[in-house]
């Protein structure tokens, strides 16, 4: 195996994924061949993946299933190189945003894997979000430039690029502190657009813009037609509220169906994102990754699939993380709800993170 190796395999994967909004997914076979041949590149290619298959007892051949690769726990990123790219390739470094004190999650990319994290990114938003006309997306973000190791920043530029009106902007500041949101500014603007729009951020941005409301209800309602789209996220920056509540309370405060509030799910360690998935019967909202990625809730005292409607911990077997790892060990609660899940938060023990926190410190 070699680098042009992962490179045919991205250009496969890429194929794959431009038929996947015409096309039924593909059969699990097909899944799980597409996952062997990708575990067989970064066994040769990855030292840090390939010592830990071998720790774990899986040396040579690929398991016969994808629900049984051995998955790389997200702490590993804090501590390792783990990637296929030689050091001297790599051009840009994706950082978890964890609180201050703990280190970083790094993911290194080249421009391949970043053009590939970029296809991935715009298509699963695509696939979940209105794209059928260009209308204005506010991000409650800093902009691109002031939050570079930012995945989640990464994929708000990209789809402003891709999908907004040219009046699309960030309304977020990145300070010693934190991320800052442009309270007013961002109210003053949300007054005078009579269109619908998209409003992007995290958790605790949503919080702050709640807070900065008029006391009446809705405080700002937006045009018919608007949605919402949170991605989670407050570790101690903010008051904190469920899931649940949080989009009642936009709901409410911002004039907008319940179902026009959405939740996007993912890490700067994994290349692909889950996204809402309308509630069947009397679940609540479960997250779905797209095609090309899949979502396991395993027990933590086993590392086995659990059972329809029980907990445990999230692991996600992400194909297009083609120079990284594919199978990845969170430290995520979820819920099985059959091929989707339902977030419940971060497992008791596991260190605090949150995309809103990404701090200006150098590497």
């Amino acid at each position: 195996m070699n680098q042009e190796s992962l490179h045919q395999f991205a250009q496969r994967l890429r194929d794959w994924t431009d038929r996947s909004t015409d096309h039924p997914p593909p059969p699990e076979a097909a899944f799980n061949e597409c996952a062997q041949q990708l575990w067989s590149c970064q066994m040769e290619l990855n030292p840090v993946y390939q010592a830990w298959c071998i720790a774990a007892g899986r040396k040579h051949n690929p398991p016969p299933d994808w629900r049984d690769f051995p998955a790389l726990p997200t702490q590993a990123f804090k501590e390792l190189p783990v990637s296929c790219i030689p050091e001297a390739e790599r051009t840009h470094e994706f950082q978890s945003s964890g609180t201050t004190g703990h280190r970083p999650s790094r993911h290194f990319h080249h421009a391949s894997s970043l053009a590939l994290y970029e296809h991935s990114a715009r298509l699963a938003f695509s696939q979940r979000v209105s794209t059928d006309r260009a209308r204005p997306i506010l991000s409650l973000t800093p902009p691109l430039q002031e939050a570079p190791h930012s995945s989640l920043v990464h994929m708000f530029d990209r789809v402003i690029h891709d999908f907004g009106a040219p009046s699309s902007d960030f309304f977020g500041r990145n300070t010693s502190d934190g991320w800052v949101l442009e309270a007013t500014r961002l109210s003053e603007r949300l007054q005078a657009t009579q269109e619908p729009l998209l409003l992007l951020g995290t958790a605790f941005n949503f919080v702050h813009l709640l807070d900065s409301l008029p006391s009446q209800r809705p405080g700002l309602p937006l045009p018919a037609g608007s949605q919402i789209m949170e991605t989670g996220g407050y570790k101690g920056r903010s008051r904190e509220l469920s899931r649940g509540e949080l989009h009642r309370q936009l709901a409410s405060r911002l004039g907008v169906p319940t179902a026009a509030v959405l939740t996007e799910y993912g890490m700067s360690e994994l290349s692909s994102q889950a996204y809402t998935i309308p509630p069947e019967g009397n679940f609540h909202p479960t997250l779905k990754f797209p095609t090309w990625a899949r979502a396991l809730v395993v027990s933590p005292e086993t590392g086995r699939e659990v059972a329809e409607d029980e907990a445990g911990l999230l692991r996600v077997i992400d194909l297009a993380n083609v120079w990284s790892v594919l199978a990845i060990q969170t430290a995520d609660l979820a819920i099985r709800r059959g091929t989707h899940f339902e977030l419940i938060g971060r497992a008791p023990a596991a260190e605090a993170r949150g995309c809103s926190l990404m701090s200006t410190s150098p590497l």
